[in-house]
């Protein structure tokens, strides 16, 4: 593999441990932004990612996560948030980290050079050729991470990778491999940092593609959220109104009718018969809001068409 730029020391590294506070700050978060630039020359594969991700999810497959160490963090961060964010059934996503439960109150080394584990929790997560795994390694040789691609990849599963060095061996088994070169660390090695950075956007990025061709947003809206306490209730109250151009009052007795979805909740606005009918147009429609939307008014149009070659 080619020199591992995630253990280089930064060019601002010098004296760090003397330079006074504002200085060491300042350099902290230079060093954040210049690795969060990086995900921008990653932006084709993220794209390409994201449809695999969709395609999976929208046949009925699982979305998987194997990482280990601040990659595992990361995983995390963006998985457990998809169901609350896009109404994704939570048993669609899958998280699996080095150490396990373990993991999230000793995030000990010592696993991420367990493969054997990571072989064993692909074949317990019954990972098969419906699912897509991520996995995800800063420097791209964690064995872990790497063990699960390759077990994912000979279950049939579709495959990313997302690393940090060029030459990753993660790479070799993945369907996209998503390459974000960030700059060496201000501490050294410490991927937590610039590298883990730069894995959160590229993966919240990838998820909220996917989730955009999934019909889960519409104008920016996130119109499959789970509204499971009272500033989501708000929130979708909000997104109803928005979008329909009706008072809050309305709005929420739209969403009452529509059995608290926003999408149903805003059809029954442009004229749905019913929350029923809705659901069944928004099935139509691949749960699509904008062309569900379209019917609806195309309907009106043919309807007004039939009522004036009537009346002539």
């Amino acid at each position: 593999m080619a020199e591992m730029r995630t253990e280089a020391l930064h060019r601002s590294a010098g004296g760090l441990d003397i330079q006074p506070p504002h200085a060491v700050l300042s350099a902290l978060a230079d060093a954040q932004v210049e690795a969060a630039s990086a995900v921008r020359q990653a932006i084709p594969q993220i794209a390409v990612a994201a449809r695999l991700i969709a395609d999976r999810l929208g046949s009925g497959g699982r979305l998987v996560y194997a990482a280990a160490g601040s990659s595992g963090l990361m995983a995390l961060a963006d998985g457990l948030e998809l169901p609350g964010t896009f109404g994704i059934a939570r048993d669609r996503i899958a998280i699996l980290i080095a150490g396990g439960d373990e993991a999230l109150h000793n995030l000990a080394g010592g696993p991420e050079d367990d493969a054997t584990d990571a072989a064993k929790a692909i074949g317990d997560c019954g990972v098969g050729s419906a699912d897509c795994v991520i996995a995800i390694s800063a420097s791209g040789s964690t064995p872990y991470a790497v063990r699960a691609l390759e077990e994912a990849k000979s279950s049939g599963a579709a495959t990313i990778a997302i690393a940090n060095n060029k030459g990753a061996p993660l790479f070799e088994k993945a369907d996209v491999a998503v390459l974000i070169e960030t700059p060496p660390e201000v501490i050294a090695g410490s991927t937590r940092m610039g590298a883990g950075t730069a894995q959160k956007i590229a993966l919240n990025m990838m998820s909220t593609l996917a989730a955009i061709h999934l019909g889960h947003v519409h104008d920016g809206y996130m119109v499959s959220l789970t509204a499971d306490n009272k500033k989501l209730r708000d929130r979708a109250s909000r997104i109803v109104s928005a979008i329909t151009g009706r008072d809050g009052d309305e709005a929420q007795a739209l969403l009452e009718r529509g059995g608290g979805e926003v999408k149903t909740a805003v059809l029954l606005a442009a004229g749905a018969g019913s929350a029923e009918a809705a659901r069944k147009l928004l099935d139509g429609t691949g749960q699509k809001l904008r062309p569900a939307l379209s019917a609806i008014e195309g309907s009106r149009g043919q309807a007004t068409s039939d009522l004036v070659k009537n009346r002539t």
